[in-house]
């Protein structure tokens, strides 16, 4: 399938973790430019070179509006972004996930950092009639074990389905990507109550495909990979 987005330009934002890299992946395959952004200079430095094709890589923080509106005015227009910079989930400090103070910061850090890079690059996509944006969020969203994971991810698949809507008819679509628990081996086995696993690359061969021109039709959606936590509806 022809995925219509060769020569476009996609910012990545969290290029340089496991998800980032492998939708960069994907995204090369397909003749995209790619835009790789996170905070650690070194760190991307070392994904550019894990990647097989050339990037652009941009310094970052996605809790500082200033140094997001430059990366985007330095990446040029872009045509898609892709936010995955958001610390994993096994990172919550599990005795602090209900505090109040553990769940605005995991608030702040994903779905705030989210907005902010999607309402730098929203406006320029509309006025160009194309843009594709999806936000990783986790399938921690649909369980009730961390209060700051849950708040969190359900937030991001709210933001998201209110910017798809405020920009819906305009060539741009906001999706959202649910992965549960992403390997490199993922286990067959789904047990009650719990998320299937899925690779980094089947992640993103699902982000791909949402940043592609058949994907036109799909937005203000949320798909999950890995099973969907069994037992939920």
């Amino acid at each position: 399938m022809d995925l219509g987005i060769n020569g476009r330009t996609a910012l990545i934002v969290g290029g340089s973790g496991t998800l980032g890299r492998a939708v960069a992946a994907a995204l090369l395959a397909e003749g995209v430019h790619v835009v790789l952004a996170a905070r650690d200079r070194g760190r991307l430095e070392e994904a550019a070179r894990s990647l097989d094709g050339a990037v652009t890589l941009l310094t970052v923080d996605t809790t500082d509006e200033a140094t997001i509106r430059a990366a985007v005015e330095q990446a040029g227009p872009v045509d898609i972004l892709v936010n995955a910079a958001a610390p994993p989930a096994q990172t919550l400090d599990p005795a602090r996930s209900h505090e109040a103070d553990e769940v605005l910061t995991a608030f702040e850090t994903k779905t705030v950092g989210y907005l902010r890079t999607m309402n730098a690059v929203l406006p320029g996509m509309r006025d160009r009639a194309f843009g594709r944006v999806v936000n990783i969020s986790g399938q921690g969203a649909n369980t009730t074990v961390s209060a700051a994971g849950s708040v969190r991810n359900q937030a991001v698949i709210t933001a998201s389905k209110v910017l798809a809507d405020a920009y819906a008819g305009t060539g741009v679509t906001v999706n959202v990507v649910n992965p549960g628990t992403v390997t490199a081996d993922p286990s067959p086995t789904i047990a009650p109550a719990t998320a299937g696993e899925s690779t980094p690359e089947q992640v993103a061969a699902l982000v791909t495909f949402l940043c592609s021109a058949p994907a036109a039709a799909i937005s203000g959606d949320s798909v999950a990979v890995g099973h969907r936590v069994r037992g939920v509806q």
